[in-house]
């Protein structure tokens, strides 16, 4: 069984996205094992890229001081080995095809699993090509986590069919970054998730608020917040680790904070549909 299972074994998971070498590789080290101490279930590593077309401006910004501190795939790795050695929480890479064709795709994945890498989320790849790369990642057991974007429309239940490790659900239509109001109507999205397959759901674009945080995770297996992270980071710069303990903790609380709670109307979690129990913290 994938690690990645073990960020959803115990409610709803956090799932904390940084950007690897914001500011320094030594700094994101730092800070992720803060998260973890915050309650992260889940770490997504961004390798920063120059043509991130995923990314709002919070994210590109930080991949441009990641890169000009001279921050490479190998020294990430370095620091993923260096991590391995104090937690075990589930690591997966957010990154783009185009470094990965680069360092090779059999010597990446081989990489990964090395110092342990557990999934990779590759948002330029679409559904219909990302098979090659799959076969390659899954044969060093690597997941690669499909994106469900509110546009996949007929699409979802094939993807969510075939998808590994967890679902990304994205909440918005655009690019990351922090939003005021979630309008997408998730709940349709993930009734027809839940019926194609058991893999957890996380949702994330846009989540920067515990009462954000809270109101979704109702409908999905976990929340995934970067911006609001990376932000904070930006702001306080090398001091920025107890910040980011107190800012995961206040969002891993608003998650978990509840005994029972009523899902919303189509809110669909098959037999467990209903109530889903949990302890407070």
């Amino acid at each position: 069984m994938n690690n990645i299972a073990n960020a959803f074994k115990h409610g709803k998971a956090f799932i904390a996205f940084l950007t690897a070498g914001d500011p320094t590789i030594e700094k994101t080290e730092e800070f992720i094992l803060e998260a973890v101490r915050g309650g992260a279930d889940l770490i997504e590593i961004g390798i920063p890229f120059s043509d991130p077309i995923a990314e709002g401006i919070v994210i590109q910004e930080a991949d441009i001081r990641a890169l000009r501190s001279g921050t490479t795939p190998d020294k990430i790795f370095a620091m993923v080995a260096r991590l391995r050695k104090k937690t075990d929480v589930p690591l997966v890479f957010m990154s783009y095809v185009n470094p990965l064709f680069h360092y090779g795709f059999d010597a990446f994945f081989a990489k990964c699993a090395e110092v342990g890498i557990d999934g990779v989320i590759l948002p330029d790849v679409p559904y219909e090509e990302k098979e090659e790369i799959r076969e390659t990642a899954e044969k060093h057991g690597v997941a690669v986590i499909s994106m469900i974007a509110p546009t996949s429309e007929q699409r979802i239940a094939e993807i969510a069919k075939n998808a590994s490790g967890f679902m990304y659900v994205v909440s918005s239509l655009g690019v990351t970054g922090v939003r005021s109001e979630i309008q997408t109507d998730l709940p349709a999205i993930l009734d027809v998730v839940r019926r194609s397959s058991d893999i957890p759901a996380a949702v994330g674009f846009g989540i920067s608020t515990p009462e954000q945080a809270r109101k979704i995770s109702q409908c999905c297996d976990g929340v995934i917040v970067g911006s609001a992270i990376v932000r904070i980071i930006a702001q306080y710069g090398e001091a920025a680790g107890p910040k980011v303990y107190e800012y995961v903790k206040s969002m891993v609380n608003a998650i978990n904070n509840y005994q029972l709670i009523l899902f919303p109307p189509n809110c669909s979690r098959g037999a467990d549909s209903g109530i889903m129990r949990k302890n407070i913290m």
